[in-house]
Order: structure tokens, then C-alpha cells, then sequence
């Protein structure tokens, strides 16, 4: 069961420097967060330590993160974000 404090401190921590962050990770917070399993959401929170610039140009698709486990929720957030891309 997710705790509301953990759903809490993500929700604050998708909230970025930048707003084209800010589309990307607040929604998929808010509408997909809760239903994943431990190891995405561990993923996810590993993923919020990363630099902005790194997130810009992963969600951009310019870059990709060279951790796999990163690479992962990445490309879940993605999916989410841009289903058009499956």
C-alpha cells in the first residue's frame, strides 16, 4: 500500500525548475504514480535525484540515461506522456 506522505514528496519533487518538466512529471505523478510497483517507484525516486538538464534531454529523446534502471522510468514515463510512440 503506498503511503501518503511517499505520494506527497513525490508530487512535491516533480516539481521542477522548468515547466516542460513540469508537464511531464506532475501529471504522471498524479495519474500514475500510486499504481506502480515498488521497484518504478523506486526507479521514480531515483530518477528525481537527476539534474534537470539530464531529464530535459531524456524526455526530449536527445539523450538516453545510461543507467538501465533509469532508462526504465524513463521510458514508462514516456509511454505515458507520448503514446504515440509505442
Amino acid at each position: 500500500m503506498l503511503d501518503t506522505d511517499e505520494l506527497n514528496r513525490m508530487r512535491w519533487a516533480s516539481r521542477r525548475g522548468m515547466l516542460e518538466l513540469d508537464l511531464v512529471l506532475e501529471p504522471f505523478v498524479n495519474q500514475c504514480y500510486a499504481e506502480l510497483e515498488a521497484a518504478d517507484r523506486a526507479r521514480f525516486q531515483q530518477l528525481m535525484l537527476c539534474q534537470d538538464q539530464e531529464l530535459f534531454a531524456w524526455f526530449l529523446r536527445r539523450e538516453s540515461p545510461e543507467d538501465p534502471e533509469i532508462a526504465s522510468i524513463v521510458d514508462r514515463i514516456l509511454r505515458f506522456t507520448r503514446p504515440d510512440l509505442d
